[in-house]
């Protein structure tokens, strides 16, 4: 640490250029973070105008055949739960299909199989479609069942999910309100989101995106996107807009707004929920957020274009561009996190009072994200302040990802290629169970986590630095990025080197 003080004390002292450089990044960095912060003040401007506004859930005018597409890759954990789900939905048996898209590759292949027969014989119309190769991933498996669906609608169920019994009835009759709705969204539920801190903050995260984002730009006319599960297609709509594609990783994205831009509409509903398990082992939340953020910036570079050239109203082009965009700000979280140690030096030096004065402004974006989530949890949890707590660890738990996913950003920005990846499930509900004793636990750790540990150290220094200088307004967001390096990177050693104990101890484990 001493080393480091003498370093960034030499360069602001003696280095003019240097200082100049990291006055205009962090202020460019701070800039952009400051523009999609304050974002979430137009969400809760539109989230309070609009609310109140939901329509009573119309009658069910016919009972249409309904095709409900199961999509698995070696899912051996969650496999049972989600048929015997899906079965239990309440719907006549002749005009269900259920189509189990298993791309497995493990024993999963013959307990897909086994649970599928169960139920045949049970008077299901379920069928096991197993491909033999992955090719297109989940947009292919989705693709391929299309080919034989019987259903005039399409929902789609990841294997995390716990479906409810009332889903259809719940869902179909936004359809014969308006012929030209082509999605209907359900809000995603937590089956163990009090299971830890990991999972508590992963919840108001999603709450955040489906209460305020989901809801609010639907009410608001603004494009929404299916989620990639838990919502129900009209068939038509998704050959109409294209088909799936897989030159993407977020294929959900990309044929919302194909289809959007075709004129189709989305119906979101925030009071209808579909359970689902958040992921319990860090590194498997690192996978699922690399591939929902490298797959967003790869949507934005291919239809961002096609927005822009569309005769959609421009106030809707500004919110798509929005949307498509928002996980750019990665880079600059993790740019400004590393500018803040010199600039506290900076500061200390003297000389640049209008600078810090102005860029005081900036921290009003905060407050914006702050209402953004505060206004999700309330709509949600009689308990909402309670849970508001855990605000501060959220924002450093985004803080700690944000070398993970700056990683996934620039891949998606240079077009590197990169394998659907998807999230290991372990079935784990409420509080009870535990991830370690199953199956596709990662055991391995990247480059990441050495830089997240590195990041950690530093910023420690700074916020060591910071005390020193009794630069007491530096502290907090020093702090916050410290937590952030710290928890990530250590819980990603902790449940890997937990994971690899076991599996060398009982290498049979399931």
């Amino acid at each position: 640490m001493i080393i480091a003080t003498m370093f960034f004390r030499q360069e602001i002292l003696h280095s003019p250029f240097f200082t100049d450089m990291v006055l205009y990044l962090y202020f460019f960095s701070l800039l952009i973070l400051f523009s999609f912060g304050s974002h979430g003040f137009v969400m809760v401007y539109h989230y309070l105008k609009n609310r109140g506004k939901e329509a009573a859930l119309p009658p069910l005018q016919r009972e249409p055949v309904v095709t409900v597409q199961l999509p698995m890759y070696n899912e051996f954990n969650v496999v049972e739960r989600i048929i015997e789900a899906v079965c239990a939905i309440e719907y006549p048996k002749d005009k269900l299909e259920i189509q189990v898209l298993d791309d497995s590759t493990d024993e999963s292949v013959d307990l897909v199989r086994k649970t599928v027969e169960r139920f045949q014989a049970l008077g299901y119309d379920i069928k096991d479609v197993h491909r033999l190769d992955r090719s297109g991933y989940k947009a292919g498996a989705l693709k391929h069942g299309l080919e034989t669906a019987r259903g005039e609608f399409v929902a789609i169920f990841d294997a995390d999910f716990v479906p409810n019994a009332t889903f259809l009835h719940d869902t179909l009759p936004y359809f014969f309100q308006d012929d030209k709705i082509a999605l209907v969204q359900t809000r995603w539920e937590h089956l163990n989101s009090d299971y830890s801190l990991l999972t508590r903050t992963q919840a108001m995260a999603l709450d955040g995106h489906f209460v305020m984002e989901q809801g609010v730009r639907n009410r608001a006319g603004f494009f929404i996107n299916f989620n990639g599960t838990g919502g129900i297609w009209r068939k038509e709509a998704i050959f109409d807009a294209g088909n799936w594609h897989s030159d993407t990783l977020t294929e959900d994205l990309d044929l919302s707004y194909r289809a959007q831009l075709r004129g189709w509409k989305f119906k979101y509903l925030n009071d209808v929920t579909s359970p689902a398990e958040l992921p319990a082992e860090v590194n498997a939340l690192k996978s699922q957020q690399f591939r929902w953020t490298k797959g967003a910036i790869e949507t934005a570079r291919k239809m961002l274009p096609e927005v822009w050239r569309s005769n959609i109203p421009l106030r809707l082009k500004i919110h798509c561009t929005f949307h498509l965009t928002n996980n750019i700000v990665f880079p600059f979280i993790l740019l400004a996190g590393i500018l803040n140690v010199p600039l506290m030096f900076i500061k200390q030096a003297g000389g640049h009072e209008t600078y810090f004065a102005m860029m005081s402004v900036f921290v009003f974006a905060f407050i914006g994200s702050f209402m953004f989530y505060m206004f999700s949890q309330k709509a949600v949890y009689p308990d909402w302040r309670r849970r508001l707590l855990l605000f501060p660890l959220f924002m450093a738990g985004s803080m700690g990802f944000a070398v993970n996913n700056s990683r996934a950003v620039f891949e998606g920005l240079f077009k590197k290629r990169s394998e659907f990846v998807r999230t290991p499930k372990y079935g784990v509900a409420g509080k009870k169970g535990s991830w370690v004793q199953k199956k596709y636990v990662p055991v391995k750790l990247d480059w990441v986590v050495v830089v997240e540990l590195i990041l950690a150290v530093y910023c420690f220094f700074g916020v060591i630095s910071s005390l020193y200088y009794l630069q007491i307004a530096a502290v907090p967001f020093q702090l916050l990025y410290c937590l952030g390096f710290s928890f990530v990177s250590m819980l990603s050693i902790k449940h890997a080197l937990e994971a690899r104990k076991l599996r060398h101890q009982q290498p049979s484990v399931q």
